[in-house]
């Protein structure tokens, strides 16, 4: 390692394991830019890519990879080669790399699901989710319809900061706004929580990590620990383990230069 290297190593902020998931390069939405900010400020052991990484869905119906999105591939490629363990955890938006599951190229291992024993000992399954998603299993068609407009949702969304920036207004997701309001948006995250951690009781995890529904959270659920890495579409989040086995939720905003501002912490004895 070159010396200035080891002085940007020296600047990072270590860490015992990272999680992220729901990037979607290949989208517009995508929020390429602040993601590779985010990864070069961090040095970790394990890093956990949760599902839909690439979005193969979109880049069926036309190619979109501006630079931004190769640098956030190098960026992982870059960690992976300096000892860092990199998992990826196919989702279904790249449901396309489910046939290469078990696949391993140096220090990345491609794989449907992964355990993770967190520093206190507890077992977490690493799952990206869309396999507790009654839409997505059994109604793919209304999977791909609820994409379609979820894709406008956020068209709208970027016109409208677009006008509150003008106007000096802070950032404000349409979309997340709407999942909170819409009664059956909200029932389905819960559906989604309690099936997640069902699983985890019949197979003997105390906790899970996972995407999809692009809603972060750290939370107890039936006595499971339950963590969603949300999203770097709208919410721009993922999940830290700290070198004494605390897990944070880190929320990226402007002033935060990549330092975690959510002090959600969740250990063996729940929240706190």
């Amino acid at each position: 390692m070159s010396q200035a290297e080891t002085i940007l190593s020296d600047c990072k902020h270590r860490v015992r394991t990272l999680w992220i998931s729901d990037l979607h390069l290949g989208t517009r939405g995508c929020q390429a830019e602040k993601l590779a900010e985010f990864l070069k400020s961090y040095e970790c052991d394990h890093l956990y890519l949760v599902g839909d990484i690439i979005d193969g869905w979109r880049l069926r119906s036309g190619i979109y990879w501006p630079q931004a999105h190769t640098n956030v591939l190098r960026r992982v490629l870059t960690m992976s080669k300096r000892g860092t363990r990199v998992t990826y955890v196919t989702g279904n938006h790249d449901e396309f790399l489910r046939r290469y599951s078990s696949l391993i190229l140096g220090n990345i291992h491609l794989v449907d699901e992964a355990e993770h024993q967190t520093l206190d000992g507890r077992k977490l399954l690493v799952i990206h989710g869309d396999q507790f998603d009654v839409i997505t299993r059994c109604h793919r068609w209304l999977a791909f319809l609820g994409d379609h407009a979820y894709e406008f949702t956020l068209v709208l969304n970027r016109w409208l900061n677009f006008w509150r920036s003008r106007l000096g207004l802070g950032y404000w997701s349409l979309s997340a706004f709407l999942k909170h309001r819409v009664k059956s948006a909200v029932s389905f995250i819960s559906d989604f929580e309690q099936a997640l951690a069902h699983e985890c009781h019949q197979r003997g995890y105390q906790g899970v990590v996972c995407g999809h529904i692009h809603h972060a959270e750290i939370r107890r659920v039936n006595d499971i620990d339950y963590h969603n890495c949300g999203d770097w579409v709208e919410s721009c989040t993922a999940l830290i383990e700290h070198l004494d086995g605390r897990i944070e939720l880190y929320s990226w905003t402007p002033e935060s230069e990549s330092v975690p501002v959510l002090p959600i912490q969740l250990t063996g004895n729940g929240v706190r």
